[in-house]
């Protein structure tokens, strides 16, 4: 297989306009209904898994579903451990994840499907309960990722819906 070229861009932008990929409106997204679109994510993300095909590459440097799928689990686990972290502390500063070296490292690609959509249930079903648990004086509590990017724990929680969103547009999901 082809390597896979890393995805440098800063996507903070999709807070501002809509993705012209995807298609998706993270600024038409409240606060209160971040929990349900995570919620309404897992299943989709599950039937993609379940494809015949679903360990092929539509093009070598192109990620297949599975290893898609092994992203969204753990972008599900990545954003509610942040977002925990914005609620519990003050102005915190995430550690840098480089999704690119972490695809490498857990071989994404021979993961098995069924485990995959197992443990993606139960991250996916977490951050939304994190997302939901949220107090309605805490959305705008801040966090900040190391490269300076500045967010509240509504704006978190929108981007990390269209990261979830985008990918299954990757999909077709």
């Amino acid at each position: 297989m082809s390597e896979i070229v890393p995805d440098t861009k800063d996507w903070t932008w999709v807070l501002e306009r809509p993705c012209g990929e995807c298609g998706f409106v993270a600024a038409g997204l409240a606060a209160p209904g971040i929990a349900g679109a995570v919620a309404a994510s897992v299943p989709r993300w599950q039937a993609v898994l379940d494809r015949a095909d679903v360990r092929r590459r539509p093009r070598p440097d192109v990620w297949s579903p599975l290893e898609y799928a092994c992203h969204v689990r753990d972008v599900y686990r990545l954003f509610a451990a942040r977002a925990r972290l914005m609620l519990d502390r003050d102005g915190p500063t995430f550690e840098n994840w480089d999704q690119d070296a972490t695809a490498l490292e857990e071989r994404y690609g021979e993961q098995e499907p069924a485990v995959v959509s197992t443990e993606l249930a139960a991250a996916g079903t977490e951050a939304a309960r994190v997302f939901a648990a949220v107090p309605a004086d805490a959305w705008q509590r801040v966090g900040l990722r190391s490269n300076g990017s500045h967010f509240t724990v509504e704006t978190l929680g929108q981007y990390f819906v269209h990261d979830v969103v985008h990918h299954l547009h990757d999909v077709d999901g």
